[in-house]
C-alpha cells in the first residue's frame, strides 16, 4: 500500500469512528431513556419522531442554539479548556479499539481500527487517564464550591479505582503476553476470558471481569458510584456552571467512556468479534463487526438496567469499596493467576 493509500484509509477510517462513536452517544441517551422509562412504568420520549428516535437529534440541535452563559470571576481558560480535554480524551481512546478482523478491499488490506499498534491497551489506559483533568479542570475553574467538591470527588474516585481497574487487566496479560488488543482477541477463539472454561475457575478470569465492570462503573461516574455529579449534595456536580454546548461536551465525553469501556470489556474478556462466521463473502466480512456490536450493546444494556436498579453508594462507601475490597481481590487475582500460569 502506497503512502498517498495508507493516508486516505487513515482519514476514512477515522471520519468514519468518530461518525459510529457520536451517533452511538446520541442513541445510547435514548435507549437509557426508554430502557429506564420502561422499568418505572412510563413511555420515555416518544413525540420526535416514531418511537421518539429523533429525540437526539431534537436534543442536539436545543445544545447548538442555547444562550452560552459564562459566570463572572471563572477563571476563563481553564474553563474553556476542560470540556475539550474531556471531550478529545474520550473521542481519541477508540483509536486503537479493533472491531474486527483484517479485511481485504481490492488490492486494500486493512484492519478494522484506525491503528493497531502493539501496545494497545497501555495507550487506552494513558489517555483515559488524562481525561480527568478537564473534570478537576471543570470545578477548580468554575469558581464554584459545589463544582470544586465534583471535580475533587471525581479526581479520588479516579485514582482510586483506576488502580483496581488496571490491576484486574495484568491476568489477561498474563495468559496472554502481548498489549495488543488484536492479540488478546486472537488468543480467546473459543474460550473467552470473561468465562470460566470447563468449570475450571483458575483458567479463566471471571474474578477480573467482575473487578473491571466494578471499576469501570466508578471510572465513567455511574450509578452506583455517580458521587461527583450527585444532584441531591452538588446541584449537578464538577459542570454546575456550565451550559449550551459546554455541557453538551461534559455529557458526550461521558456517554462516550461508556461506549469505550464496553468495547474494552468486549476485546478483553467477551472474545471481541469472534463467533460464527457463514454465507456469502459480504456476510462474513460483516458477521464479526455484528458480533462485536452485540457484545457492546450487551454491556451498555447492563450498565443502564444497573441505573435504573440500584441506590447510590454513599461516599465513604464508594471509597471504602475500591480500597478494601477491590484492590485485595484484584492482587489475590494477580497471584493465583500467576502461580496457575507458571504451574502450567
Amino acid at each position: 500500500m502506497s503512502i498517498g493509500t495508507f493516508i486516505i484509509v487513515s482519514i476514512v477510517k477515522i471520519l468514519l469512528a468518530v461518525f459510529i462513536l457520536l451517533t452511538a452517544v446520541a442513541y445510547v441517551v435514548l435507549l437509557e431513556r426508554k430502557v429506564v422509562a420502561h422499568m418505572q412504568n412510563r413511555w420515555g420520549p416518544t413525540r420526535v419522531g416514531p418511537f421518539g428516535i429523533w429525540q437526539p437529534l431534537a436534543d442536539g440541535l436545543k445544545f447548538i442554539f442555547k444562550e452560552d452563559l459564562t459566570p463572572p470571576y471563572v477563571n476563563k481558560p481553564l474553563y474553556m479548556l476542560a470540556p475539550i480535554i474531556a471531550v478529545t480524551t474520550a473521542l481519541t481512546s477508540i483509536a486503537v479499539i479493533p472491531v474486527g478482523p483484517w479485511i481485504k478491499l481490492g488490492s486494500i488490506s486493512t484492519p478494522l481500527q484506525i491503528t493497531d499498534v502493539n501496545i494497545g491497551l497501555l495507550v487506552i489506559l494513558g489517555v483515559t487517564s488524562v481525561g480527568v483533568y478537564g473534570v478537576a479542570l471543570a470545578g477548580w475553574s468554575s469558581n464554584s464550591k459545589y463544582s470544586m467538591l465534583g471535580g475533587l470527588r471525581a479526581s479520588a474516585q479516579m485514582i482510586s479505582y483506576e488502580v483496581a481497574l488496571g490491576l484486574s487487566l495484568i491476568g489477561v496479560l498474563i495468559y496472554t503476553g502481548s498489549f495488543s488488543l488484536s492479540d488478546i482477541v486472537n488468543q480467546q477463539t473459543g474460550t473467552w476470558f470473561g468465562f470460566i472454561p470447563k468449570w475450571n475457575i483458575f483458567q479463566g478470569q471471571i474474578v477480573a471481569f467482575f473487578i473491571y465492570i466494578m471499576a469501570a462503573y466508578a471510572e465513567t461516574n455511574r450509578i452506583p458510584f455517580d458521587l461527583p455529579e450527585a444532584e441531591t449534595e452538588l446541584v449537578a456536580g464538577y459542570h454546575t456552571e456550565y451550559s449550551s454546548m459546554k455541557f453538551a461536551m461534559f455529557f458526550m465525553a461521558e456517554y462516550a467512556n461508556m461506549v469505550t469501556v464496553a468495547c474494552l470489556a468486549s476485546v478483553l474478556f467477551l472474545g471481541g468479534w469472534t463467533g460464527p462466521v457463514f454465507g456469502p463473502p459480504l456476510v462474513q466480512s460483516l458477521l464479526p463487526v455484528f458480533w462485536f456490536a452485540l457484545r457492546v450493546f450487551i454491556f451498555m444494556f447492563i450498565y443502564i438496567w444497573v441505573r435504573g436498579t440500584l441506590p447510590r453508594f454513599r461516599y465513604d462507601q464508594l471509597m471504602a469499596f475500591g480500597w478494601k475490597f477491590l484492590l485485595p481481590l484484584a492482587i489475590a487475582n494477580i497471584v493465583v493467576t500467576a502461580l496457575v500460569v507458571a504451574v502450567k
